[in-house]
């Protein structure tokens, strides 16, 4: 029998070989920039220089540099090997037909922008690829080496940007732009997709105006409700953290800070850290999020937003103890008791606020406001695999619904041991509305699931069999809508304490429910 081999396919920029993978074709480790090293450390990614030969694209290509445990120990597997050297991309396709225009989905891993990999285990595009469509999968630059606010940075000439691993995204996108038909993809119908703070990306993408003409579509996954950081303070914990990496400020040059090791930056004490959110203010994102979807300058394309029973699952791992805010929003009269009757005791009650004011709302907040200029869906996942359900009494953990849009239940832990009928009929479901968003920039029937309208609060609740539900926690969201102010008090961002999460779900399905989600 002869083994089957991946065709060349011709880039812009050289040709590539790739590998098979249970019948469809993977190209991995594709450069989609310059190795941001050097003198490119911190600046947007620069073109690639363009190969001669045929490039092998068999192997994923570094990651960026982080913490190699924290990413295990979320569930999500192994981003070793890393290296500053690290914008590379993935591509899955079923054929490489120039002619087959087949949608492209395009995956942004989260993980707080410290952690994550495109190339682990929940993030596997045979199965999508399987069905017809094309996935790609990224790296971009994490932590400080990914987003830095300092002044001798922000004052060089060509400077302005914190946000550079948001450049990259964009990079990716445009050599998605320029490139994915010779893979049989549209280029004219790409959808963007990420959880976390892959989900935070793909609204930072929105606001973008330079990423418009790249996607088409966009899906935010467990988006949380926690604020862009502004410049000032960014600059002022990019002026401490290389001060306490040993520049003092008069000296600190763009040339001296490019010659710190790079791999000392992900060690750094977490309170220099800006994670889990980007940076409102610089040339990139000019404002925050929320600000731009007020002032409806956002892209006008078609969105899904939602989040998960138990995204709260990840607090502890982002510095936050749940019963704080509880009891920040007592204290400024917020009705808990009418808000929840009959939750206790006061720790499952200050887990559900949580969810319900960093996750349950923001999807509302934005799909509120996307309406206006465009369609925009929203979701409430459910659903825990069969035999799991014993172990996740909570619901589902944040990062434990991307297996089943991405259709890998069978590839990654927890899942793939103990998977039933249901639970891969389930999955192939919410994959089929995935799949159908990108093929028609909508994911059902308006029967099977509606289009949010502000008002009505209709939300898909993702359990067996889906459940359409129309007011969905409405008094709650309303109340904490009114009480943002306190909550945001309570959780700006980071803990000034804690700082950095220490290991914020990217994706992946945690291991198991004894202990929280997201810790080591």
């Amino acid at each position: 029998m002869v083994q089957q081999s991946a065709p060349v396919v011709s880039t812009v920029e050289g040709q590539l070989q790739g590998v098979v993978e249970e019948g469809v074709y993977a190209f991995k480790g594709i450069p989609y920039a310059q190795p941001p090293v050097g003198a490119l450390r911190w600046r947007p990614p620069a073109p690639v220089v363009p190969w001669k030969h045929i490039r092998q694209a068999s192997t994923f290509g570094k990651s960026s540099l982080q913490s190699r445990d924290a990413c295990i120990a979320g569930g999500g597997g192994d981003p070793y090997p890393m290296g500053e050297d690290c914008l590379y991309l993935n591509v899955w396709t079923p054929r490489a037909d120039p002619q087959a225009k087949l949608p492209v989905i395009v995956w942004i891993h989260g993980g707080a922008y410290v952690i994550g990999a495109s190339g682990l285990p929940p993030y596997n595009g045979v199965p999508l690829a399987s069905r017809d469509a094309i996935l790609v999968t990224l790296n971009y630059r994490l932590g400080h080496l990914g987003f830095l606010a300092h002044p001798a940075l922000l004052q060089e000439p060509g400077g302005g940007a914190a946000n550079f691993g948001l450049l990259d995204q964009l990079a990716a996108l445009q050599w998605v732009s320029r490139n994915i038909a010779k893979f049989g993809g549209d280029a004219s119908n790409v959808t963007i997709i990420g959880q976390s703070a892959g989900a935070k990306s793909v609204l930072a993408l929105y606001c973008m105006e330079a990423a418009r003409p790249y996607f088409h579509r966009g899906v935010a996954m467990s988006v949380y409700g926690l604020d862009e950081m502004p410049l000032e303070k960014a600059l002022l914990k990019g002026e401490a953290l290389i001060r306490d990496m040993g520049v003092a400020d008069a000296d600190a040059t763009p040339e001296r800070l490019r010659q710190l090791p790079a791999e000392s930056f992900w060690q750094q004490p977490p309170e220099h850290s800006l994670a889990p959110v980007a940076v409102a203010g610089d040339t990139v994102l000019p404002q925050s999020i929320l600000s731009t979807f007020k002032a409806q300058q956002q892209a006008r394309v078609p969105l899904i937003l939602g989040s998960t029973s138990d995204d709260v699952s990840v607090m502890e791992a982002m510095g936050r103890d749940p019963v704080e805010v509880l009891q920040a929003l007592r204290d400024n009269n917020v009705p808990i008791g009418l808000l929840y009757p009959g939750v206790s005791p006061d720790e499952e009650l200050a887990r559900q606020v949580c969810r319900d004011i960093v996750f349950t709302l923001i999807p509302r907040q934005v799909a509120d406001l996307h309406q206006k200029v465009s369609d925009a869906w929203r979701f409430y996942f459910e659903y825990t695999a069969t035999e799991l359900r014993p172990e996740f009494p909570g619901g589902v953990p944040h990062g434990s619904d991307v297996p089943y849009f991405l259709d890998t239940v069978a590839r990654c832990p927890p899942t793939q041991d103990v998977l039933t009928d249901e639970d891969r009929e389930y999955s192939r479901q919410v994959s089929g509305w995935l799949l159908q968003f990108a093929r028609t920039g909508a994911p059902a029937s308006a029967t099977e699931w509606p289009k949010h309208q502000q008002g009505e609060d209709r939300t898909l609740r993702m359990q067996q069999p889906p459940k359409m539900e129309n007011n969905f926690m409405q008094l709650r969201l309303n109340a904490f809508l009114l009480a943002s102010a306190i909550i945001n008090g309570a959780d700006s961002g980071a803990d000034e304490k804690s700082g950095t999460p220490r290991n914020v779900h990217h994706g992946a399905t945690p291991q198991k429910r004894s202990r929280p989600e997201g810790t080591p």
